[in-house]
């Protein structure tokens, strides 16, 4: 007689956009096939009374949902959190997310050919500072991306503007993030973590400017209106993205393991792009917290296999 096959409930804690794209049928079915079950949580009831739980998976935030999970975690000390709330907490924040960058190290094969970094960007904190470019160029020029400094997944964070000269930083409410905008062929990288896995996938991004361009444009640009550049069509970017090159997987598992050190997070991508000024010059430009996964190839094997991984190693310690 065969032994039954150990169950395992992994609770989650999403809110209802990320639930409807994540918890799709085909990940339940898989999971629950090999052992696993996926239980909702309900974030306005007390944590305690809904375990046991030998998982706890969750993007969610606010001091209570994160002293809730704190006191379920000490008094569940075998119960594994994925992740912290306090390394997710890092990346919250547009300035600090991205100065990880700077704490990773190539290895000498990769450095010898490759090179990465991040674009020059600085912080403007009230309209003053905003509005006296003097006070914050720091090597800046227009074109530059306005972000939002907080970068919490909600609608608002979302919020961005390609801003070609002084009259468009009259538009922005600061408190926000003025990063370089670097032409990079219309082509942006988005690489997916999950645990050890790592996969890069080509989308398409903003057209490149030239300077001359930038002297016949508006003021500033959302990224809602993208397709309102000039010279943007649907047949041009598709003929960039298919003709892209993809960046060297040495590079990008590089980057993507260390990212996964220094941050201890363990589901999270970023956006790279292409310098195209240096060809070989890659920048990260962005770094999210449990994106939708859903648009991951095989999404539901490469997520299973991950739980089933960190729930083995919870069983053998």
């Amino acid at each position: 007689m065969a032994e039954p096959i150990s169950r395992f409930r992994i609770g989650y804690a999403l809110a209802p956009k990320k639930k409807y794209s994540f918890i799709q049928p085909s990940l339940v079915d898989l999971a629950s096939q090999r052992g696993i079950d996926l239980v909702p949580i309900d974030v306005d009831k007390p944590l305690a009374d809904q375990g046991p739980f030998d998982c706890v998976l969750h993007k969610m935030c606010g001091e209570d949902w994160k002293n809730q999970l704190k006191d379920y975690a000490a008094g569940n000390p075998a119960t594994l959190v994925i992740d912290s709330p306090d390394d997710i907490e890092r990346l919250h924040n547009r300035i600090s997310m991205l100065d990880v960058v700077g704490e990773l190290e190539l290895n000498l094969e990769t450095a010898r050919t490759e090179s990465f970094g991040i674009p020059k960007q600085v912080v403007i904190y009230d309209e003053g500072t905003l509005m006296n470019p003097d006070l914050w160029t720091e090597g800046l020029k227009f074109p530059v991306i306005a972000k939002p400094l907080v970068a919490d997944g909600s609608a608002k964070s979302h919020k961005m503007s390609l801003v070609f000269n002084r009259e468009g930083l009259s538009k922005l409410k600061p408190p926000i993030v003025l990063q370089e905008f670097v032409n990079h062929g219309g082509v942006i990288f988005k690489v997916y973590v999950v645990g050890d896995y790592v996969k890069c996938v080509k989308r398409n991004s903003l057209p490149d400017v030239s300077e001359e361009k930038v002297m016949s444009l508006e003021s500033s640009l959302s990224f809602s209106q993208i397709s309102n550049l000039p010279s943007h069509d649907k047949h041009s970017t598709s003929n960039l993205l298919e003709e892209a090159e993809m960046p060297p997987s040495r590079l990008i598992t590089d980057i993507a393991l260390g990212l996964r050190k220094a941050t201890k997070l363990h589901l999270f991508n970023f956006d790279v792009i292409r310098d195209i000024r240096v060809g070989n010059r890659y920048l990260v430009i962005d770094i999210n917290y449990f994106p939708g996964y859903a648009k991951m190839p095989s999404y539901e094997t490469v997520l299973t296999d991950f739980f089933c991984d960190m729930l083995g190693k919870k069983e053998k310690d």
